[in-house]
Parts: structure tokens; C-alpha cells; sequence
């Protein structure tokens, strides 16, 4: 049956998840929602005016038979708790009409959990499937990849009831990242999620002189670049008890997230996507070898040294002892629930600097792709694709709505919630970046020896050769 998209009116994205405790749940498939909204005639019919209903060449309105379908991720309860804010009530009392209008049920649950997903699904995908209706969340891995191009994840492209165009797909452009020439097969909607930034300790600015706010003045008129980020640094760094020691530091990372966050700043890249949709080589590019030489130059002056014997994390502590002025680090990080959240002393956020060669800072978007499993005949991937690109609008009235309660909960100032983080989700901040797309590399491995004032030259002249085979073997998928 041919479909007619006749749109539907005052609808448009979904809240960006600004962070998600993971969890590994295991099968919580048999739960259901606790709390459902039981709409009356009276306002079903009130509803029903504020959207257009989607019809079918025949002018009928699509029904979907009363079809099931599942959104599985690893951090849903499967319980749906009664709303607590205007937004919620609307969002929750148009996920009710849509259901009933079109006729189906939707849920989101915990089924597999974080370590496991990617496994989960290719399994799901080869064994042909249970006769379920899913929608699977994945995250970014090697392996969800490697399933991609294996042909395990649904080409999204052939369904016409979904618009990439669409600005709550064109707010994040993982489409973008997940696709191979034409073919589309993972989405995600609505704004990114904000990613790393830089925290400061506003005690230790203020003790050399440096007003807190000057740094978001910057960041707001375009000044905040590396240049400023060095210069703070070098008077923050010094020996308080004249031993011949630093005792206070420039910075603190984990060096890999601000390599990488570092390369993006700068324009630079891994590696890159042709119009062809042909992975690219990129680690030689200008810009990033630029930022390479900055960052590790930037380890070596105000870097505190990994102490023998560290965890890996060793910086989280080093930072919340009130000793370091920076800390490059996900936004994350500051929410409920998470190590930054009960620490003794008053932290501003801002966006990492930008390059000499960028004109704006950048967050560099990376978000949980959606797949559907490449299990279902075109008529049901097209119905399960419906019903998801429905359950993901917006209510009526709530179009631009985001939903920023997560970091009002956290350690944020205002001008971080206000600027930061609102810009890190604006569309021309954003970046997509196809480093993460290499099936079954890690990457990022071949770069954790970028450190105090590294020989970036002989290293990059060390790893090119495998960097290269790594693209070449993608481009064979």
C-alpha cells in the first residue's frame, strides 16, 4: 500500500538527553508502563485539532493493526512516572493520541544491557529475529560498524515516512555519520548532546587576578582560543612554597578526550567522508597535525605528570583537590551522580578554545545511532519507522522545546546553562566526525601516546601505514 505524506502540523523534535545514567538492567521487556494517560472523547477530539492526521492514498488515516513496538536501550525502567512539568503532561498526552489514532503501542525499555547491545544485535539480526517490532538503540563501537556494513541494520533511506531533511534530524546529523553512499541506517533526534568542554576552578582564577566571567565574555565574542586558554595557564601554574615545584597546575585530562577534542578545535580530523561516501585519510591534514604539536606542547608545560602507580583516572582526583585551574572533560561529568558533582569548590564550563585554523568553537556531536534490525519485510520496517518518527515529535507548542533540568541539577552556573551548553547544542556548533566509524579499531589507540612534548612527526610517520590500511579496509565493506 502506497502512503501519502500529508505532514503533521506543530510537531517537530525530540528533548536532547543530556545524560543518561548506564545501567545494566538485563531483560526488563515484561514490564510495562506504570502510569498511562487515558484520554477522554472529549480530548482525543481536542487533540485531534491541533494535528493533522496522516492518510493513505485513499484518504484513510494509517493504521497500523494494533502493532507492538519496542524502543530497546539499557538504561529504560519501562516505568513511566506521572509528569511534573507542563511539558511533560503535553508530551505524554500526544504519545496517548498517536497511539490511539494510529493504532499501535509503544514502549521504551532496558532489555540488553551497555557491554552487550552491539552483540545483542547482531545475534538478534542472524538468527533472523523473534517476530518482535524493535527499535534498537546502539551505541558507537566498532562492532555496531562493523554491523552496519555487514548489512545487519535496515537501509532507513527507503522509507518514505522519514525526512533527514527534517530539522530534528538535521540538529544532530548522525544520518550523516551512519550512512554508505545513499544508504542510511542509523538516526538520531533532536539536539545533540553537549560533549567536552572545559571546566575551570573560579578559586584559583581569582587568585592571579582572572575575573571568571572574562572567560565566558570570550567565549561569547568569539576570543576564546588556544592562545587565551595557554596564557590563563601560565599564570595560574606556579611554585606557592618556593621548593623549586608547581605546586598549582594549568591542567588536567584525560589526555586521550583532549587530543581528540583538540584536533577537532582546530578543524582537523582523523578521518574523513568524500562525496562518494568513501572513508578518507586525515591524520597528515595541516590542521591536525597543528593541533597535535599544541596539545602535546600544552601536556608538557601545565600537565601535572601521571604519579607512578595511577589509575587511569588519576586526573578526576587531581582536579578535585583544588590544585588544577582546568579540566577538559564531558559535560557529563558535572550532573547528579557523577564525580564532579560534590566537589568543595565553584566551577564555570565553557567550550573547548578554538585553533588558529577554526572560526567558531566546536562540539563535536556523538550520539547513540538507532537502528532498525534488517529483519522485516518493507512494510513492517515502514510502519515500526512510522510509529517511531511519531513517538519522537514534539507536542504541539513544544517545538523548540530543550530540555535543560539535567544541568540545572548539576554543578552549572548560569552562564554555563544559559551560554554554555546551549550553545554546544546549537546546529553551527555541531560537527560530525567519522573517526569512530572504523569497524573493529579502536582508533584512538594509536594516539594515547601523544604526551609532554611527544615527537608528533616520527609517531604519525609510525602509525600512517596502519591508519591507511584501517580506511582501505573500511572502504572495502
Amino acid at each position: 500500500m502506497k502512503r501519502k505524506k500529508l505532514g503533521i502540523k506543530a510537531v517537530a523534535m525530540t528533548t536532547a538527553v543530556m545524560s543518561a545514567a548506564v545501567l545494566g538492567c538485563g531483560s526488563n521487556e515484561s514490564q510495562d508502563n506504570s502510569y498511562k494517560v487515558e484520554l477522554s472523547q472529549e480530548r482525543f477530539d481536542e487533540l485531534s485539532g491541533l494535528y493533522n492526521m496522516i492518510c493513505d492514498d485513499e484518504g484513510n488515516p494509517i493504521d497500523l493493526g494494533g502493532m507492538e513496538i519496542v524502543i530497546r536501550d539499557w538504561w529504560s525502567s519501562g516505568v513511566t512516572d506521572e509528569p511534573v512539568s507542563d511539558y511533560e503532561e503535553a508530551r505524554e498526552e500526544y504519545r496517548a493520541w498517536i497511539q490511539e489514532a494510529y493504532n499501535f503501542k509503544i514502549k521504551q525499555i532496558a532489555i540488553s544491557d551497555w557491554e552487550s547491545t552491539p552483540s545483542d544485535f547482531i545475534q538478534y539480526v542472524e538468527s533472523g529475529g523473534d517476530g518482535k517490532n524493535y527499535v534498537w538503540v546502539m551505541r558507537e563501537d566498532s562492532s555496531t560498524v562493523a554491523a552496519m556494513m555487514s548489512g545487519l541494520a535496515y537501509d532507513l533511506s527507503t522509507l518514505d515516512c522519514l525526512d533527514f531533511e527534517d530539522a530534528k534530524f538535521r540538529r544532530n546529523g548522525l544520518h550523516e555519520q551512519y550512512s554508505i553512499g545513499d544508504s542510511i541506517y542509523g538516526m538520531y533526534i533532536g539536539y545533540s548532546e553537549p560533549r567536552t568542554g572545559v571546566y575551570f576552578n573560579k578559586d584559583l582564577l581569582s587568585s592571579v587576578g582572572i575575573e571568571p566571567d572574562d572567560i565566558y565574555d570570550m567565549q561569547a565574542n568569539g576570543t576564546w582560543t588556544w592562545d587565551e586558554f595557554d596564557r590563563i595557564m601560565s599564570l595560574v601554574q606556579r611554585d606557592l612554597n618556593g621548593d623549586g615545584l608547581d605546586d598549582v597546575f594549568g591542567v588536567t585530562t584525560n589526555e586521550g578526550a583532549m587530543t581528540k577534542a583538540a584536533v577537532y578545535s582546530n578543524g582537523g580530523e582523523f578521518v574523513g567522508k568524500d562525496e562518494e561516501g568513501k572513508f578518507v585519510y586525515c591524520l597528515e591534514n595541516p590542521e591536525t597535525v597543528e593541533a597535535l604539536k599544541w596539545v602535546s606542547e600544552i601536556y608538557g608545560k601545565y600537565d601535572q605528570h601521571e604519579p607512578e602507580d595511577a589509575s587511569w583516572d588519576y586526573y578526576k582526583e587531581e582536579f578535585l583537590s583544588g590544585t588544577v585551574a582546568f579540566l577538559v572533560e564531558d559535560e557529563y561529568a558535572g550532573t547528579p551522580g557523577n564525580y564532579l558533582y560534590d566537589a568543595d569548590f565553584e566551577m564555570g564550563f565553557v567550550m573547548f578554545p578554538k585553533g588558529p585554523e577554526a572560526e567558531k568553537c566546536v562540539n563535536c556531536w556523538s550520539n547513540n545511532p538507532v537502528f532498525i534490525p534488517n529483519v522485516y519485510d518493507a512494510d513492517t520496517a515502514w510502519k515500526i519507522a512510522f510509529a517511531y518518527n511519531l513517538y519522537t515529535n514534539e507536542p504541539a507548542g513544544y517545538e523548540d522545546y530543550v530540555d535543560y533540568s539535567a544541568a540545572m541539577a548539576g554543578v552549572f552556573d548560569t552562564r554555563a546553562i544559559n551560554e554554555t551548553i546551549s550553545m554546544m547544542m546549537q546546529p553551527e556548533h555541531g560537527i560530525v566526525t567519522y573517526t569512530g566509524m572504523m569497524p573493529n579499531v579502536d582508533v584512538f589507540e594509536y594516539l594515547w601516546y601523544i604526551g609532554p612534548n611527544s615527537d608528533v612527526d616520527s609517531l604519525i610517520t609510525e602509525i600512517a601505514p596502519m591508519f591507511r590500511e584501517m580506511i582501505d579496509d573500511a572502504n572495502k565493506l
